[in-house]
């Protein structure tokens, strides 16, 4: 087996446990069980404990963010600014399987981001970097006329990304359906994807 499918195996065995249990008690032994491989294998492919738990972290955001290129391929050419902004916020919902899993998993590591310096870089760089990418498309939409000149870009994409956070918790809990969650966003997106008043002068079409 070739270095990268092993690592694979390993982190998949990381995520499984988390799905099921959490992190916080979780050992070597009990990942190297979950994958099917010896102990020391483990620190041949990662290292420690933490390097362990890292390196499944960074497998599972590479390939959550391959999915989310392959969901946005496939919105179209050229998809347009609304539903760009759209596809990114639904990453962040639990609306089929592969995703429900995926934030189970980031659920796991919240405490570690929160309390552990080797963790607290890796939960505190995410959310500003999807922040951005949002407010980007936003302001570029603006740029294009697809959004009212007094629309703050920046203050929506944080609305926007902290919205979907909480709405991403709620359908984890059961407290609203998937559905729901994004009827929420759709209409937040609505709000700011206002057709321009004729007196502002902004150029380009109306959503």
């Amino acid at each position: 087996m070739d270095h990268d499918r092993r690592r694979r195996q390993i982190a998949e065995a990381v995520w499984r446990l988390a799905t099921r249990g959490g992190l916080e008690t979780v050992t070597l032994r009990q990942v190297a069980t979950e994958a099917g491989v010896l102990p020391r294998q483990l620190q041949y492919y990662f290292g420690t404990r933490d390097q362990v738990l890292l390196g499944a972290l960074e497998i599972l955001n590479t390939d959550a963010e391959q999915r989310a290129r392959d969901r946005l391929s496939a919105l179209g050419d050229p998809p347009g600014a609304r539903a760009l902004v759209r596809g990114v916020l639904l990453e962040l919902l639990p609306l089929d399987e592969e995703r429900r899993n995926r934030h189970l998993v980031y659920a796991a590591y919240f405490l570690r981001f929160l309390t552990e310096p080797t963790f607290i870089a890796a939960g505190r760089d995410a959310a500003p970097a999807l922040e951005n990418l949002v407010g980007g498309l936003l302001a570029q939409a603006q740029e294009d006329g697809q959004i009212p000149r007094d629309v703050d870009t920046g203050t929506e994409a944080a609305f926007l990304t902290a919205g979907a956070d909480g709405l991403q918790a709620s359908v984890l809990l059961g407290q609203r359906s998937p559905e729901q969650a994004v009827a929420v966003i759709d209409r937040q997106l609505d709000r700011i994807f206002a057709a321009p008043s004729p007196e502002s002068g902004d150029r380009g079409e109306s959503r």
